[in-house]
């Protein structure tokens, strides 16, 4: 499926191009994500998406397949697998930067193709879904822009050293119902509801099958 959303940030486009590029800086701006390692072209992380009762954790890799400094265009291809199913996600991304009204107008075209539970909502849920992401990034990304580099620097040296475990670090997951809001949320419970049915099934069968040995 094909999504195409838009947004602009108030700083002009040499201003926002590098940013966009800091994969670290701007990775708090996108729910669910962990940025393992990045090299400068190539990412390594984690995705996790919560569909009603059940949270789904992609890990994958993206790569900058374009950085056109001069056009301020970029491609991104990400390709992610579930931890623990079958299901999959590819995302071919590109971004472009133009200059509006003194601000940047940054227009991100995405071919989407994924497979196994999120994939059952559908392209409108997910459209919508994207559409509040994206608007919830822009404000992120907004705020970002805003700290002046040696605000950032000075915001980071008086942070005391964290020593909570990795797991502790870890942003809590994407809520797909929550970020689709009422409308969408009712259209998507059929399939929400079908999926807690199978998983309250499998715990039962588990329960049994406990019951059953420890008889014996």
């Amino acid at each position: 499926m094909e999504l195409h959303h838009e947004f602009t940030v108030p700083v002009p486009v040499e201003e926002a191009w590098p940013v966009l590029l800091d994969i670290e800086r701007v990775a708090p701006c996108l729910p669910g994500a962990v940025v393992e390692e990045y090299d400068g072209t190539t990412v390594t992380g984690s995705v996790k998406v919560k569909v009603g009762p059940v949270t789904v954790t992609y890990r994958g890799t993206a790569v900058f397949e374009e950085q056109d400094a001069v056009a301020h265009r970029m491609v991104l291809v990400a390709n992610g697998r579930e931890t623990r199913g079958q299901g999959t996600a590819r995302a071919r991304i590109t971004g472009t930067l133009s200059e509006r009204d003194g601000g940047t107008a940054v227009s991100v075209r995405t071919d989407l193709t994924v497979t196994g539970r999120p994939a059952q909502f559908g392209r409108g849920v997910l459209a919508e879904v994207g559409d509040r992401l994206v608007g919830r990034f822009a404000d992120c990304l907004a705020a970002r822009l805003a700290e002046r580099p040696e605000q950032a620097e000075e915001a980071a040296a008086s942070e005391p050293p964290r020593a909570e475990p990795r797991a502790a670090q870890e942003p809590p997951p994407l809520d797909l119902l929550r970020t689709a809001g009422g409308p969408v949320a009712r259209r998507a419970a059929p399939v929400v509801a079908a999926v807690a049915a199978l998983v309250l099934v499998v715990l039962r069968l588990r329960r049994r099958g406990k019951g059953r040995r420890r008889r014996r």
